[in-house]
């Protein structure tokens, strides 16, 4: 009995020191970002007094870079502070900053500046509570589209993304592929909200983009061989069918009139409340894959899912599919089974596009 209540009170104060750090990181990210916004104004403020713009800022930055590498050592280059001031005029004109934060940052960072300018230096242009690290918005600096930028900056946030994870969803066109259906007020919410998934439509993706697995565009696999490696790169499979999604089983049985069917994948999603199956298909989709899935997923609404918990979805992954044949195989009023194609290979640019002007 002694030994568990040391293992829980261990346990205990292990989880809290572990908050404590993650919180303690956040900090210290929110107020390096903070600084390096308050750097960019001041550079960005500062007078020229009639000289040469160009030349002006060019030495303005290399004085600075000097002087501030002597005093607070590395991060200080002319192009770091250039960035800076980029930051600066990248979100001073689109966000607003809370009451709270204007105060913290015009007294524990431009106290003197006030002083020397009987001006609050947050009182026309300041950027909202930013919540990443100084690499993610060194990365959403260089997305031009303002809604694409606002987007991955929403979905960063929410999702805890890598900076590695933000430049993924970033090079797989996830923005694009989610706003591919949307009118342009559905488009404009993804940019201010992020992904909101409300029905089963707003969770798919089409096409999935799979080149983690690390396998080459035409090379031979089965679906078993494909199926084994989507639970070997589960955490990023996860990442990659998007928020809410958590693993359940894979090859469920199902059974009745003594006929044994099993289904690739079984997720559940949080949000949507509702089991998601999925079928991985090697090659061209065809009608008796759709038949299948709608097997599936009336078994499941029948037999497992509970009366609280919504309908079930069902994701055939296929590399190939006509448009025409899913289109006349489901209902008209379908909103359970989707087919989606997947790609193994990042595409280029230019493929991309093509590959979603073919959807």
């Amino acid at each position: 009995m002694k030994d568990l209540q040391n293992t829980l009170l261990i346990n205990n104060i292990s989880e809290l020191l572990e908050n404590a750090r993650k919180e303690v990181v956040v900090a210290v990210n929110q107020t390096i970002v903070l600084t390096y916004f308050e750097i960019g104004r001041m550079i960005f403020e500062d007078k020229q007094n009639g000289e040469n713009r160009a030349e002006y800022g060019k030495n303005l930055l290399n004085d600075l870079s000097i002087h501030l590498t002597e005093k607070f050592g590395r991060g200080f280059s002319a192009s770091n502070l250039q960035q800076m001031k980029q930051f600066y005029l990248t979100y001073s004109n689109s966000q607003t900053l809370s009451m709270n934060l204007q105060k913290r940052i015009s007294q524990t960072v431009s106290t003197k500046s006030q002083n020397t300018d009987n001006q609050s230096p947050t009182s026309t242009k300041t950027p909202k509570s930013f919540t990443l690290s100084w690499s993610h918005y060194l990365k959403l600096m260089r997305i031009k589209d303002l809604n694409e930028r606002k987007f991955h900056e929403i979905e960063s946030s929410k999702n805890n993304w890598s900076l590695r994870e933000l430049q993924r969803q970033y090079d797989s066109g996830l923005y694009t592929r989610l706003s591919l259906s949307k009118s342009p007020h559905e488009i404009l919410k993804l940019a201010e909200q992020g992904q909101v998934i409300e029905n089963p439509k707003d969770a798919i993706k089409d096409p999935y983009i799979l080149e983690f697995l690390g396998l080459q565009e035409n090379s031979n696999y089965s679906e078993s061989d494909l199926e084994q490696i989507l639970i070997d790169k589960l955490e990023h499979f996860l990442l990659e069918l998007g928020t809410g999604f958590t693993f359940v089983s894979r090859q469920q049985r199902i059974s009745f009139d003594e006929k044994h069917f099993r289904i690739d994948l079984v997720f559940y999603n949080r949000i949507l409340k509702s089991f998601v199956l999925i079928d991985l298909k090697i090659g061209e989709l065809k009608h008796q894959d759709i038949g299948q899935m709608q097997m599936y997923v009336n078994y499941y609404d029948r037999e497992i899912k509970l009366d609280n918990e919504n309908k079930t979805v069902g994701i055939i992954l296929c590399q190939d599919k006509s448009e025409s044949l899913v289109k006349y195989t489901l209902p008209e009023n379908n909103e359970q089974i989707f087919a989606s194609k997947y790609l193994t290979v990042l595409p280029s640019k230019e493929d991309f596009i093509k590959i979603l002007e073919n959807n």
